[in-house]
């Protein structure tokens, strides 16, 4: 179980660096694609120092779910993945209740699984 727990927390920090990688250096071209229908195309310009914040704080949960593939105390390797996946399942669903409900699905539901495996994991 420790091993799939791993997997899946290692999915989730994939996935957001996944999302620096395009809040950051892609919000003009990918993001645009990625997001289409829920911003205008024009704002992609003006908002780009924002989406760029936004996908700093999303590498910084990454970064917190990569160390702990280097903890080797089982109790903080627990306390420490369960903290960085609180905070991305309380972002989901902030951003599913003030941006849009798919945010719940794309960043809190993986977050939320892994967080289920890693307490059955201890």
């Amino acid at each position: 179980m420790k091993i799939i727990a791993e997997i899946v927390v290692g999915f989730v920090a994939l996935e957001h660096l996944y999302i620096l990688w395009l809040e950051m250096f892609a919000w003009e071209t990918i993001g645009k694609k990625t997001f289409k229908g829920a911003l205008a195309e024009e704002l992609f310009k003006p908002t780009k120092g924002l989406a760029a914040n936004q996908g700093l704080y999303n590498g910084f949960l990454s970064a917190g779910l990569i160390w702990t593939f280097f903890i080797e105390d089982p109790i903080w390797k627990v306390n420490i993945s369960i903290f960085f996946l609180s905070c991305i399942i309380i972002a989901g669903l902030y951003g599913a209740y003030s941006a849009s409900r798919k945010i719940f699905f794309v960043q809190a539901v993986p977050a939320i699984l892994a967080m289920v495996v890693v307490l059955l994991s201890k």
